[in-house]
């Protein structure tokens, strides 16, 4: 109810209106049943807009930090996420991992609608970077159907580092669903979950018409952290 409450009669109303999003190949997404909604990462507010312009709920995974926080900011921070429909995960590898997994899979075996970002983090440049294999292990895990997603324009309105965004239209592009039934059973084939993982890229980088580099963000982002000390 809280979700619904801030979606569709105090927040959603007032960011569509501001920033106006353009929407194509929204019909592709299902109206009932489980499905992963696979985006590029280009900016924080990814995850409100794409949430915005989908019917459905959509739970993303966000990493445990944002609802630990203490005092008023904490509290308000928390509260953001709750009302954005994510749910907490830790990121730390290793168990944690595979309970970031059974997360997703309780998720879409509610029939509800998961939203995952490929790369694993956003992108430092607003270029495409690999995607980690872990995704495609939930998709045939799942073994539900998956939407790519491209979001446009987010890099501009608000940048890594900015705390306000600017004001411009942003749009999301939805492709047509991807089936990897013919690879049932093979989620521990780490070929496979490499092929089906760059597949999902591939439309990825056909829908946002980014330039992909073939190496992942995260390596990227940590390379650029001691420069900007």
């Amino acid at each position: 109810m809280f979700y619904w409450i801030m979606k569709h009669i105090v927040v959603g109303p007032i960011l569509l209106s501001i920033f106006r999003p353009w929407v194509v190949g929204l019909e592709n997404v299902p109206e009932e049943g489980p499905v992963i909604l696979a985006s590029n990462h280009l900016s924080f507010i990814d995850s409100i807009f794409l949430p915005l312009v989908v019917d459905r709920p959509v739970v993303f995974l966000a990493k445990s930090e944002y609802f630990t926080g203490k005092g008023l900011k904490g509290w308000a921070t928390r509260m953001f996420f709750q009302a954005a429909g994510q749910l907490p995960i830790d990121r730390s590898g290793g168990k944690a991992s595979e309970a970031s997994l059974n997360t997703g899979l309780r998720v879409l075996g509610e029939g509800r609608i998961l939203g995952i970002y490929p790369e694993g983090t956003r992108s430092p440049d607003a270029r495409l970077y690999r995607g980690r294999t872990g995704v495609a292990r939930m998709v045939l895990e799942a073994g539900v159907p998956v939407v790519p997603v491209a979001m446009i324009g987010t890099a501009e309105v608000m940048p890594i580092g900015t705390r306000l965004p600017k004001v411009r239209r942003v749009g999301i592009v939805f492709g047509e669903a991807l089936d990897f039934s013919r690879f049932h059973g093979m989620e521990g084939d780490r070929f496979v979950l490499r092929s089906v993982t760059d597949e999902l890229v591939y439309d990825l980088r056909a829908l946002s018409g980014q330039q992909y580099v073939d190496v992942y963000a995260s390596t990227v982002r940590e390379q650029r952290a001691p420069q900007s000390r």
